[in-house]
């Protein structure tokens, strides 16, 4: 939503020389300087941003900075949104609005008081009584409620990204002076906890996106070492799409990642439903764990075979809908082991992933499911966790592996007068290439 950079960089709103302090009513330098420690102490370790917004109008109105209206429009880095707009008004507290990638945030923005103070980087400060309704669009919902003045301040980041806040009155004479100067005195702190915020907030999510959640935490929390690896003990998920090369062969690049989009749509909302955690985007598939958690071994295993057969579901309900030009299918397969994240690379450039003879074996036992017809096959190290009956399909040796693994599908219920297929069924020694 808001403008990254600029053709003329301005200063960071953080930057301040003192001279802010210059208009500040003597008998009031004391209490905006305890505004100031506020945000810097507390404020920037609120847990929600909502707070501190409320925190500061409020603080602004014990020094009789008549403030009944604050709004903050932020750029954020997010999968979804461009934006995030947090409104404070005296009577209704704090709410919250996303505003989604795309031409209508885009032009809501050239629209707005935003993009002046961006492209000016001047303070705006309105008489709402003298500025006609078109000037903006918030004008008119402005005047509807009853306030008299507006201000609206650009937030500068040190990096150039452009934010920025807004400040409105019902006051009869709006804001004076005085209350100017406290705004302007106080501006470059807040802009300074802003920006502390959300480049933490950005850090965590972005990292969140793009390595998972459990990754990210032990990357924050210092595990970032090459050669440090961490142990899990947990169901392996493993998917991909059949004929994937075939499909998209000819594809544009634009389409086949549109594709894969929706293909992922119909796997990862299964997944995280039961608690799984997708660690690897794989090409056309991917890898995800369910953590054992205490005593409960068999809640892993039953949580990733419920995922598989919902993503499967989900999967053929969007064929059906014709989400996909031509029918899309999807081999899974189902492991229980201990998976390793691991750190590796070179130098400065580290990818962490996750390694392990048991994702090996997962990665192995998804390339029967083609030659075995099977969208969902299921180790025996995996089966040994469930209480249901699956069906065995035989011994296969997959390739790098020595012994020859069972291999099972889900137990089918039979249909009426259908007879249950033969136990062991399928039995012998197969080998599966790479």
């Amino acid at each position: 939503m808001l403008h990254r950079g600029s053709k003329t960089p301005q200063p960071p709103t953080a930057d301040a020389d003192g001279s802010e302090a210059d208009d500040v009513p003597f008998g009031l330098l004391q209490e905006c300087v305890a505004i100031r420690d506020w945000m810097l102490s507390e404020g920037v370790r609120l847990e929600k941003a909502d707070d501190l917004l409320a925190g500061l109008a409020e603080r602004l109105n014990r020094v009789d900075v008549p403030v009944d209206r604050a709004s903050t429009a932020i750029d954020t880095l997010h999968s979804e949104y461009s934006g995030v707009g947090r409104f404070w008004t005296r009577e209704g507290g704090t709410t919250v609005r996303l505003f989604p990638h795309g031409e209508a945030s885009d032009r809501a923005y050239r629209e707005s008081p935003f993009f002046t103070v961006h492209e000016t980087g001047q303070w705006l400060i309105l008489d709402l009584a003298e500025t006609p309704d078109d000037t903006y669009a918030v004008i008119p919902e402005l005047k509807a409620g009853g306030y008299t003045h507006y201000i609206v301040a650009p937030v500068i980041f040190t990096h150039g990204n452009k934010n920025g806040i807004t400040f409105a009155t019902r006051a009869e004479d709006g804001f004076r002076d005085e209350d100017i100067a406290i705004l302007r005195f106080i501006m470059p702190t807040l802009a300074a906890v802003m920006e502390m915020r959300i480049v933490n907030k950005q850090l965590d999510h972005v990292l969140r996106i793009y390595v998972g959640d459990e990754p990210h935490k032990a990357i924050l929390s210092g595990a970032i070492r090459r050669g440090h690896v961490q142990r899990i003990r947990s169901a392996i998920f493993f998917a991909d799409m059949r004929d994937y090369t075939r499909t998209t062969a000819v594809m544009t690049p634009e389409e086949a990642v549109d594709l894969l989009n929706i293909f992922f749509d119909c796997l990862v909302p299964a997944i995280e439903r039961e608690g799984g955690e997708v660690l690897k985007y794989l090409g056309d598939g991917l890898l995800a764990i369910f953590r054992e958690t205490g005593d409960d071994l068999g809640g892993a295993a039953k949580g990733a075979l419920t995922a598989a057969q919902a993503a499967l579901a989900a999967l053929d309900e969007a064929n059906e809908l014709g989400r996909f030009e031509s029918p899309v299918a999807a081999g899974i397969a189902l492991h229980h082991g201990e998976a390793a994240y691991g750190n590796v690379g070179s130098g400065a450039r580290l990818d962490f992933t996750v390694i392990g003879r048991d994702v090996n074996l997962a990665s192995r036992l998804a390339q029967l499911n083609r030659r075995l017809g099977e969208p969902l096959l299921m180790s025996k190290p995996f089966v040994d966790f469930l209480w249901d009956d699956p069906e065995p399909l035989g011994e296969h040796m997959l390739d790098g592996f020595d012994e020859a693994i069972g291999v099972f599908r889900p137990a089918r219920r039979p249909k009426k007068g259908a007879r249950r297929p033969r136990p062991g069924a399928g039995s012998g020694v197969d080998r599966v290439p790479a």
